[in-house]
């Protein structure tokens, strides 16, 4: 992390990173923190059976749940950024490596199948879907980490969100201390 966190950074957050790197975790705990409502993009794409719901609605939505003074949401969605973003004081990106990444996302994937956990809209993950189908959560880690690590660096280096605090957390530990931080930054 390195520079530390600036008063009222953390109004509202976007929390970024490869799928299984702990966005929503981390987005809870900050919420959690900061007193700010948590909102996680995926809830708000995902339609029953896995379907995307539309754009226009998925796009009203993220837009009406980042309309307040405070909020913390995690999600890489590109089709947001030009709506979520601007109104964002601070960036947290999760760049922890690829085997730490993929550790992450087969245990969450596992408990989930075990536990028959319901996520968005009463969807749940399966093994057939987590190990058969191209459709599968793993598959998608391993052919979208290199590809989400060059998005943000670039993102990142562009300037096109000057007014944006980054905060790049590149070990778990790191995102501990980071937690620690902002209990006791003033918002």
């Amino acid at each position: 992390m390195g520079e530390g966190l600036a008063p009222g950074t953390l109004r509202r957050v976007v929390v970024v990173g490869c799928s299984g790197s702990g966005k929503t975790t981390l987005a809870h705990q900050l919420a959690a923190i900061t007193g700010a409502p948590h909102v996680e993009l995926d809830a708000l794409y995902w339609g029953p059976e896995w379907q995307p719901r539309p754009a226009a609605a998925f796009l009203h939505d993220a837009d009406a749940a980042t309309a307040g003074e405070r909020w913390v949401v995690d999600g890489n969605y590109r089709q947001t950024r030009d709506v979520v973003w601007p109104r964002a004081t601070a960036i947290v990106w999760l760049n922890f490596g690829f085997p730490t990444v993929f550790a992450r996302a087969l245990r969450r994937t596992l408990r989930r199948v075990a536990m028959q956990e319901r996520l968005f809209a009463g969807n749940r993950e399966t093994l057939w879907r987590t190990f058969a189908t191209r459709e599968s959560l793993l598959w998608w880690v391993i052919t979208s980490y290199r590809r989400r690590m060059r998005e943000f660096r670039a993102l990142r280096a562009s300037g096109a969100y000057p007014v944006l605090a980054w905060y790049e957390l590149t070990r778990p530990r790191e995102t501990a201390r980071f937690l620690a931080e902002a209990s006791t930054t003033p918002l």
